[in-house]
């Protein structure tokens, strides 16, 4: 790379900084800044495009080009050389324009009489604000130093536009962090919730993107790196931690202590950048690069490259992780992403959770349910727009967050929240009421749980037991395998805690989307359908054995029920069954009391496990419909897939036609059937299931009420009418007939 030591960039850098430091409006400082660029470019056009949505680019300022432009010429992402620039973080620099790929002759601008262009991405840690271009007459393909130059120019620019330094206006940019935004991302657990936004991770916020010495910046860096790199070090010494643990912290130290990154990041400060410029320059620059590459391992170093250089921003700006500031009232926490036993940390005390990343199966989402805090995940760019204290309203049942909203939207949201109080207090006169349909079915409904702070819902809500005890949440908020005799006794206090009611555990539920901090992860294509829940149980079976053990002696003599997860043939189930009869008589032999009564029974989550053979319906005490994991194996669509897992209904009826074979599998056997998963408390689809046959149904604590409503006022052999006779007229769904006849029902 040359030298640039005495490059123009410095220069123009400072002309921008004393420029933007003057007084003026937002318009008249862009087109004062395009002027500027024009001028130390050499060219007859420099122009700045800004994102307008997400999808729209808009010319706000220009030199050059026909000033009836601005604001008026508009390009989708991707279309023309601008926006290619914007959809792929890519330069485009040609010395004839018209001839590239994809251009488009925008008329309305008079820049048919320039050949050369030259177009870099507006950027700051991988949010795209723009694109800055400029253009001559001559044909010139601008150099190695030109294009960099212009990098860093845009660099300035995106922090500025952090800063505020647009602002005025209105011609030019809104207040950051001052207007309403939607984010709209995904559900993780359902509900509603207003507060004041908590950063999980407080924001780095670099007031000075100029420098003035190029050396003492260049020692600030340095110095910065060497400390980053001792602690990174000494993390790796610390004798506490596991194979998986060194690994992660190894491509972390491999980033900290490459030459190349040091390197680049003094090359941004010989331009004219400061230290905490030059690190967010080169954190932008290499997000855009490694964002676009096919291998998904190369993808994921995003997340190090991120938290090396947050780290790095704070030793330079010494904004810590403790700023000092107190946690509001009604907290609703922001991250990027969050791990189980940070989350728990928070506990009950947020209102709300939102993610810019994470899965409807990531262990965030699973103590999320558990806490029953309502969760979006997917909220693309909220981090960085979100402050600590910004209002908020997060609904997970559309997976939308609005942060500062306007009265109107914040009015209609109160009364949402309103309505959904009111509703629940009408469902709590229900509680110690029987699930008994209008034409005498008795419905049992049963809870879903995984924590002990899950079990004081279990009076509250009506549930007559717990249909599915989680017992992996335990093993995945560690970082080391419990022992025995701590599992005993939390499982010990999760049957006092149910003061008789049923309970069944199921046992460990790892791999897929849940791995354990302290499991190696097995990169397999597809790990929904890989190595996990009791596969990993009977090829390691000493935790299963462990896990059977813990249970039989927190039983203590009291009755146990114990289900294995994912259980695809007969042979998995007398395999597993018999490591744990083989426990209770191990205890047996050893003096200890052994549970009263033990029922051992499976999840149903394969269709294979349907077909399987009638000897396992009448070995398995009960099984239980794992409707999530059933449904995606189903229809073939993954769940964690937000293009495909919507496409298909529960209320198919094939679907349906499958769960009424099963039920009549388990009557010819007298196997007693529940079904536990998502679709138990959607009160539309419970219905219809017990219409189907299932008189057990086990879904979060907060769907009870309204599941019950809903049975108590329905005829369910009715119901089976109108499922029978849409299949027998050939209907895909049997949803719309469904509605009309509920509809028709006394409320």
């Amino acid at each position: 790379m040359p030298d640039r030591s005495d490059s123009d960039s410095r220069k123009l850098l400072k002309r921008l900084r004393d420029s933007l430091a003057e007084p003026g409006q937002g318009q008249e400082r862009l087109d004062h800044v395009t002027t500027l660029i024009a001028d130390s470019m050499g060219t007859e056009v420099c122009s700045i495009y800004l994102f307008r949505d997400a999808e729209t680019l808009e010319l706000c300022a220009t030199e050059g080009l026909r000033a009836e432009a601005v604001h008026n010429t508009r390009l989708r992402l991707g279309e023309g050389l601008v926006g290619r620039v914007a959809r792929t973080a890519v330069p485009v620099n040609t010395a004839d324009a018209p001839a590239e790929k994809g251009f488009r002759f925008m008329a309305e601008t008079g820049e048919e009489s320039f050949s050369s262009f030259l177009g870099v991405p507006i950027q700051r840690v991988g949010e795209k604000l723009g694109v800055l271009v400029v253009q001559s007459k001559a044909a010139r393909q601008f150099s190695e130093d030109e294009v960099y130059a212009l990098e860093v120019v845009a660099m300035v620019l995106a922090e500025m536009t952090e800063l505020g330094a647009f602002i005025g206006d209105g011609a030019a940019l809104g207040a950051l962090h001052k207007q309403q935004i939607m984010f709209r991302g995904g559900t993780g657990q359902e509900g509603s919730a207003e507060g004041k936004v908590w950063l999980h991770e407080p924001r780095v916020v670099v007031t000075n993107p100029v420098a003035d010495d190029p050396e003492a910046e260049t020692l600030r860096i340095r110095d910065a790196v060497g400390k980053l790199r001792v602690s990174v070090d000494d993390l790796l010494a610390a004798q506490s931690l596991d194979k998986e643990q060194k690994q992660v912290l190894e491509a972390y130290r491999m980033f900290a202590h490459s030459r190349g990154w040091l390197r680049r990041m003094e090359e941004d400060i010989q331009a004219g950048l400061s230290a905490e410029a030059a690190v967010e320059k080169e954190q932008s620059t290499t997000r855009a690069r490694l964002s676009q590459v096919p291998d998904a391992y190369l993808r994921e170093r995003l997340n190090d490259l991120d938290d090396l250089s947050n780290r790095l921003l704070r030793i330079l700006t010494g904004q810590g992780n403790d700023t000092g500031a107190e946690m509001p009232e009604n907290p609703v926490l922001v991250a990027r992403n969050i791990g189980p036993a940070e989350l728990l940390e928070y506990g009950r005390k947020l209102r709300g959770v939102v993610l810019s990343e994470g899965s409807v199966g990531s262990h965030a989402a699973i103590v999320a349910r558990a806490l029953t805090i309502p969760l979006v995940i997917n909220a693309k760019g909220i981090i960085n727009e979100a402050l600590n204290g910004d209002h908020i309203l997060v609904d997970g049942d559309q997976g939308i967050a609005h942060l500062r909203p306007e009265a109107s939207v914040a009015t209609g949201f109160r009364d949402k929240i309103a309505m959904q109080t009111q509703a629940q207090q009408r469902y709590a006169g229900l509680r110690d009421k029987p699930a008994v349909s209008r034409d005498g079915r008795r419905i049992c409904l049963q809870m879903n749980a995984g924590l002990m702070a899950d079990l004081p819902s279990l009076e509250g809500s009506g549930a007559e037991g717990v249909g599915l005890f989680r017992t992996e949440l335990q093993f995945l908020i560690r970082n080391k395998m419990p022992k025995r005799d701590e599992l005993a006794k939390l499982y010990a206090h999760v049957m006092d805690a149910a003061q008789d009611r049923y309970v069944s555990f199921r046992t460990l539920d790892i791999g897929s989307d849940k791995v354990l901090p302290y499991m190696k992860p097995q990169d397999e294509p597809n790990p929904a359908m890989g190595w996990r829940a009791i596969r990993v149980g009977l090829d390691k079976p000493g935790v299963l054995r462990m896990q059977a053990q813990a249970l039989i002696r927190a039983a203590n003599g009291r009755p146990l029920s114990i289900m294995f997860p994912f259980i695809a043939e007969h042979a998995e189930f007398v395999s597993a069954r018999a490591h744990v009869l083989a426990q209770i008589e191990r205890e047996a032999a050893l003096g200890r009391p052994t549970p009263k009564s033990i029922e051992i029974g499976a999840m149903l989550e394969t269709p294979s496990l349907a077909f399987a053979p009638q000897a396992f319906f009448e070995m398995a005490d009960f099984i239980s419909i794992g409707g999530n994991d059933l449904k995606q194996f189903f229809f073939a669509a993954d769940r964690e897939n937000e293009r495909v897992r919507r496409r298909y209904d529960t209320l198919n009826a094939s679907f349906l036609g499958f769960i009424g074979q099963i039920v009549a599998r388990c009557a010819a056997t007298s196997t007693r059937l529940s079904f536990c998963g998502e679709d138990a408390g959607r009160p539309v689809e419970a219905i219809c299931l017990a219409a189907m046959g299932l008189d057990i149904l086990s879904m979060r604590p907060a769907s009870i009420g309204p599941v019950k409503s809903l049975i108590l006022r329905t005829d369910l052999a009715a119901l089976r009418d109108v499922i029978d006779a849409e299949c027998a007229k050939g209907a895909e769904s049997v949803r719309p007939a469904v509605m009309d006849f509920l509809a028709k029902q006394p409320s």
